[in-house]
């Protein structure tokens, strides 16, 4: 399949939609780097080239760290990130293998321990809109904007 911007250019509507969660998300009031580390770490596990080179530049352009970036994808043996930002990442790869893991009591009581009901939904919404990019993208082999030089 060649990378084709398919699903963006034929169903517009519905690429604003998803835009507009997008948006809400902006003003909700969590904070963006918090969305942006979540949006990382679910794009790694979903192996979506385009996110994790969007989240990544986004992350760094806001001042991250290169070695919390490079440590997000082992961030339960990493020190460095906060007792907030390890519920959110366990709440994120809860819903994003929600098959797997059935989101267990335990993840959702250290996440209730960290974040308010709203934020405890927002959190939820982000990662269902950044779950819904990484598989279009996926299906669709958008490439990342930022490509790697090639060593070939």
């Amino acid at each position: 399949m060649s990378s084709v911007r398919i699903p963006f250019e034929v169903a517009p509507g519905a690429r604003d939609a998803m835009r507009g969660v997008e948006k809400y998300l902006a003003g909700c009031g969590l904070p963006r780097e918090l969305l942006e580390l979540v949006k990382l770490r679910v794009s790694l596990l979903n192996g979506c080239a385009y996110c994790v080179d969007l989240h990544w530049n986004k992350l760094r352009a806001m001042g991250e760290s290169e070695q919390r970036l490079y440590s997000v994808s082992v961030w339960r043996e990493q020190t460095g990130y906060s007792p907030r930002e390890r519920a959110a990442l366990a709440w994120a790869e809860s819903l994003t293998r929600v098959a797997e893991t059935g989101v267990p009591d335990s993840v959702f009581a250290e996440l209730s321990a960290h974040f308010s009901p709203k934020e405890i939904a927002d959190l939820s919404y982000a990662v269902a809109v950044i779950n819904a990019w990484n598989r279009l993208c996926v299906a669709f082999r958008i490439p990342p904007e930022h490509a790697l030089p090639d060593r070939g």
